[in-house]
């Protein structure tokens, strides 16, 4: 059994920023990556909107700095997971997926959020060449060419619109006969003009070798299949936060996102923290998830100060 100050579980952004200012705040940090250590920026070529970074940088080039800094300042860092938590009084316990027991009085989770794929051939084979969960982040590497972008409710009208404003053409790929998405953002999608809605439309495949160069359609009324000429193609069907270890301890919203103080990373038990895309739905960006991991360890070092522990 081993005792810490501060228990971080998962990496990233949220992760490593939180492990830099609680290190630096003398809490001597513990941190589990989780299992894909830097989060999703380590399945991301290039990151061209993080502030500090003017010629852009290698997504998982980026997480070796942030890993890095953080060790810089004595973090404790295990390449594992925590599979099993006890959130009972004010010492919490985890378990590591090796049997570490592990006290410690303050826990900043920083699990992030994993993309939902379609499962089609070509998905994977051409993720980072042309194929991306996030418009925000990759839509303008298309600018001014051809994409396609697959989903139904918010998301995929906010982002098909977001590619709208950069790319030549969008193509959004809806499966039904109507879309999820509010009115307001259902309507600003029929009012883009080179914005395309195939309704009843599944992709099967997304072609090319080494990068996206279309994507097979299916007509699910009619079984008409054919192709779109594209270099982009957008997943949009959600996201789903890796928070199953925390059911039963902490208040989670109904898609499993922790619920944290509006402003603040303070969950409903004390001396437990959330931060990054764990927590937000909204945004998911790397900048907003080192942000809350900040306030993270700023919100734990406060807590350790009032309570003693």
């Amino acid at each position: 059994m081993e005792k810490v100050k501060c228990l971080i579980i998962g990496s990233g952004p949220a992760g490593y920023t939180a492990a830099i200012y609680a290190a630096r705040a003398g809490l001597s940090p513990m941190l589990y990556t989780g299992p894909q250590p830097g989060g999703q920026l380590m399945i991301t070529n290039d990151v061209e909107n993080y502030p500090g970074y003017p010629a852009g940088r290698n997504g998982p080039e980026m997480m070796e700095d942030f890993r890095k800094q953080a060790e810089r300042f004595e973090t404790v860092i295990r390449n594992e997971m925590i599979v099993k938590v006890d959130f009972t009084g004010p010492i919490h316990k985890a378990w590591s997926e090796s049997g570490a027991e592990i006290h410690s009085p303050t826990i900043i989770i920083a699990t992030g959020a994993s993309a939902k794929w379609l499962g089609i051939p070509g998905e994977h084979e051409l993720e980072n060449k042309g194929v991306s969960a996030c418009a925000v982040c990759d839509g303008f590497f298309f600018r001014k060419q051809k994409v396609a972008i697959v989903g139904g409710g918010d998301t995929a009208a906010e982002e098909s619109t977001y590619l709208a404003k950069i790319c030549s053409e969008v193509h959004l790929l809806v499966r039904r006969d109507e879309m999820r998405a509010s009115k307001i953002m259902q309507e600003r999608v029929l009012n883009t003009p080179n914005l395309i809605v195939h309704w009843n439309t599944s992709p099967e495949e997304v072609l090319g070798t080494d990068g996206v160069e279309g994507v097979r359609i299916r007509n699910n009324k009619t079984n008409e299949v054919s192709t779109l000429d594209i270099s982009g193609f957008f997943v949009a069907i959600g996201h789903q936060p890796n928070t199953d270890i925390f059911k039963g301890w902490l208040d989670l919203d109904d898609s499993g996102y922790i619920k944290a103080v509006p402003g603040r990373s303070l969950t409903n038990l004390p001396g437990v923290f959330a931060s990054g895309d764990a927590q937000d739905k909204i945004y998911r960006q790397a900048v907003t998830a080192a942000g809350t991991g900040c306030m993270a360890a700023l919100d734990a070092e406060r807590y350790l100060v009032e309570t003693g522990l």
